[in-house]
């Protein structure tokens, strides 16, 4: 069922990264969030005249439950949410749902998934008054996505099992994408599905954009025979890692500093070229609460939410006017590939059927 708070809780402009990264061989951490089954959508307009907000979260669950609440106190309005594994999943579902759409709002997860259901005509075409406050790169210039956090990829480290297993062997720290390739990470590496995760699909384009393309698909082929298993959300890289599972995996690096700062032992790296995302918002076209959809969103750009998504995610956020989280440095400190998200966005459904050939499986 849908969780309420009342029930059951659960280009380049990005501003900075957190100082206890390490940059390069760096070293920050984050807290895994609890692995969640989805839920089972709402019945189509069930929540029609009921003063609610229907949302399809792509974000921790930890995340969500503090968004929900801080909108009820300042809105009133009681916010249901499905968490999913990844942007992906929360795509699919609302090409399902297309005759009779179930939720109102869909939040998190890159942009380049919401460009294809604007396409679809899936998407309800809204420019917030508040998005005039931002650089234009965080707005869709059509009114159908809202960006309104940012992220950078990087790996995650389990230093103990590190220090015990590799270390003793020679192995000294990644320190780049291509030091995933080496043969002691066979079997202790997981990543995220492309398919069902955006941290996943932006990780394949990384590497298409810093190595070309006939490149970046052998080291796709390559770093496959290191892979244990495709994770359909990248926060479940994370809590793997530093329950020790596993001592290498890639996910987003502000969820795993947020990880390491909970105790986990863990290190973020975050490698030269590396990818960055603007995590998206939009409005379900046909949802039965446009009204609320609408404020949400113009909620969701204010300053003071967010600072809080600062405070409690750990990302960045797309207003100048918030600072970086305590500790931050400058995102001059950090080379970022050269990522064309528009071509991301178009070849996306090549890559995936690329993907799928080299590396021998379907979207699981």
């Amino acid at each position: 069922m849908l969780r309420t708070f009342n029930k059951k809780m659960v280009s380049l402009g990005l501003v900075a990264l957190l100082s206890s990264m390490t940059i390069l061989a760096g070293c920050g951490t984050s807290t895994p969030a609890a692995t969640v089954t989805p839920a089972a959508a709402p019945k189509a307009g069930e929540a029609k005249g009921s003063g609610k907000l229907v949302v399809y979260a792509a974000l921790n669950e930890d995340d969500i439950v503090a968004i929900q609440k801080k909108f009820k106190e300042d809105t009133g309005i009681e916010i249901e949410y499905l968490r999913t594994n990844g942007a992906g999943e929360a795509s699919t579902r609302v090409q399902a749902e297309k005759a009779a759409p179930k939720a109102d709002v869909l939040i998190g997860g890159s942009v380049e998934f919401y460009g294809p259901l604007a396409e679809q005509s899936l998407l309800e075409k809204y420019s917030s008054p508040n998005s005039k406050e931002l650089d234009a790169k965080f707005n869709d210039p059509s009114g159908f996505w809202q960006g309104w956090y940012m992220g950078v990829l990087g790996i995650v480290l389990n230093t103990e099992r590190f220090k015990k297993e590799l270390e003793p062997k020679g192995v000294k720290e990644p320190k780049t994408w291509d030091d995933l390739l080496n043969p002691a990470y066979k079997g202790v590496f997981v990543t995220a599905n492309p398919a069902t995760a955006g941290s996943g699909y932006i990780f394949v384009a990384d590497q298409l954009f810093r190595l070309g393309e006939d490149k970046g698909w052998d080291y796709v082929k390559q770093l496959h025979t290191n892979v244990h298993h495709y994770i359909p959300a990248a926060g479940d890289v994370i809590n793997l890692t530093a329950t020790g599972e596993f001592i290498a995996g890639m996910s987003w690096a502000h969820d795993i500093v947020k990880s390491q700062q909970k105790g986990y032992p863990i290190k973020v790296i975050v490698p030269e070229q590396t990818a960055f995302e603007i995590g998206g918002a939009a409005i379900v076209k046909g949802g039965a609460n446009m009204e609320n959809a609408k404020k949400f969103i113009d909620w969701l750009l204010t300053k003071p939410v967010g600072e809080m998504n600062t405070t409690i995610s750990n990302r960045y956020s797309v207003r100048k006017d918030v600072a970086p989280p305590q500790g931050m440095i400058k995102i001059e400190d950090v080379k970022l590939v050269n990522y064309d998200r528009d071509k991301a966005a178009k070849m996306k459904p090549d890559a995936l059927k690329k993907f799928s050939e080299v590396t021998g499986q379907g979207a699981k």
